[in-house]
């Protein structure tokens, strides 16, 4: 994540993935420095020179887009939210600490 101050406002925190801090940036185009637009253009570009679609036989791509509209997620959030649970539970990921005791505000 960059270190300019942008990125370090109260209001609202920069995400996590590449298409999120885009779009954050966008938003936010005259705040951000020349470095760090070409930070993020650099590493963008390196992703999409990476990228390779992930193929799923027919079943398993319907059962995966039926879920995430359900859940309200595109495809690539799903696959990668499947991934991340699957690493934690097999121990591959440091698993998440739940706080029973603290404030849940309003949400079990």
């Amino acid at each position: 994540m960059m270190d300019n101050t942008i990125f370090q406002r109260g209001d609202t925190h920069m995400p996590s993935d590449m298409a999120g801090q885009l779009d954050y940036t966008a938003d936010r185009i005259g705040d951000a420095s020349r470095a760090d637009l070409q930070v993020m253009l650099r590493r963008a570009a390196l992703m999409i020179r990476n990228a390779a679609p992930i193929g799923l036989d027919v079943e398993t791509e319907d059962a995966l887009l039926s879920i995430a509209q359900e859940l309200g997620m595109t495809r690539n959030d799903m696959i990668r939210y499947i991934v991340k649970e699957w690493l934690e539970t097999n121990a591959y990921l440091p698993v998440r600490e739940i706080d029973e005791d603290g404030d849940v505000g309003g949400h079990a």
